[in-house]
């Protein structure tokens, strides 16, 4: 009988790292939910974090109107839109992994809403005041980004329309570039994406020295408690079928998405990917650290397509 309680104990234990390993990487309730100043001492923002401050409370303070749409599995979403100008292009901005709106669009809302666009700021499915408390790395959230799109076409018209992504939502936007937007979607860009659910996941473990075959774990605890494939969904391949401009940007010394995960989804369509690296930037930071190349390429990129 003692090979029973071996199977036995090794149940239990699969079954803890299962369980373990689901909510550290993929279960964000709103107890758990970090605010918009949540930056941990060490943090590559740390240098930046006076700037980021004083931003946040720039944008904080400018009217917005709170908007909400049901996700395709029932899920509320909730969004702040910023009016600027009537007809003005719509950018929609989808934040990275356990962020938020107010923190990674600081910078770059105030610079939109500044040349006269319209902004609206979404808070992710599992992040700030929308429902869900499972983070899927872009595989369901990209079908929330279309929803997103969905209602602006509705609401607004056909009014020139952009995806804006940073991390995780930058991530997301391209592997949504492949899905049936409105025809009124004019490109998207994309700030530091990694590559894959999958690549990030297995890097991020390597990082903290947890070897890559743990990821059976991951994978069962998102079909079995998150309720969703973490399938081999790649950016690169998405990216080969859009019809829509793409912008990606990413910091050269990104510690947290290698630079290199940005390599495939520019390779994989160079008709329709522009690519741009910005020197000594880590994560997110581009446009705190090179704030004019970074406005020179997004203002050129959407010269370039606004027509199109």
């Amino acid at each position: 009988m003692w090979w029973l309680w071996i199977i036995i104990v090794l149940l239990v234990l699969c079954a803890a790292a299962t369980v373990g390993i689901f909510v550290f990487t993929f279960y964000n309730p709103p107890k758990l939910r970090k605010d918009d100043y949540y930056l941990p001492e060490g943090h590559t923002a740390e240098p930046y974090k006076d700037e980021i401050y004083k931003l946040i409370d720039t944008i904080k303070a400018v009217p917005f109107e709170e908007v909400h749409i049901k996700s395709f599995d029932g899920i509320q979403l909730r969004g702040r839109y910023y009016h600027s100008t009537e007809g003005a292009p719509l950018f929609i901005c989808c934040h990275g992994y356990r962020s938020t709106a107010f923190k990674d669009f600081s910078g770059g809302s105030k610079y939109l809403l500044d040349r006269g666009f319209n902004v609206l700021l979404i808070d992710e499915r599992a992040h700030g005041e929308s429902g869900g408390n499972v983070i899927s790395f872009g595989i369901n959230e990209r079908q929330d980004v279309l929803e997103w799109a969905r209602w602006a076409r509705k609401r607004f018209g056909p009014v020139p329309m952009y995806l804006f992504g940073i991390s995780m939502g930058a991530a997301t936007v391209l592997l949504a570039s492949e899905l049936d937007f409105p025809s009124s979607l004019r490109g998207i860009v994309a700030d530091c994406p990694y590559s894959s659910p999958r690549k990030i996941i297995v890097n991020t473990a390597a990082g903290m020295h947890i070897p890559g075959w743990t990821l059976i774990f991951a994978r069962i605890g998102a079909a079995v408690l998150g309720r969703f494939k973490l399938t081999d969904i790649d950016a690169s391949e998405c990216v080969k079928n859009t019809k829509v401009p793409i912008l990606i940007i990413h910091g050269e010394a990104d510690s947290f998405v290698p630079a290199y995960m940005s390599e495939g989804p520019a390779e994989a369509n160079p008709e329709m990917v522009k690519r741009i690296t910005v020197k000594g930037a880590d994560h997110a930071l581009s446009f705190l650290v090179d704030p004019e190349k970074y406005k020179a390429a997004v203002e050129e990129f959407i010269h370039r397509t606004m027509f199109k």
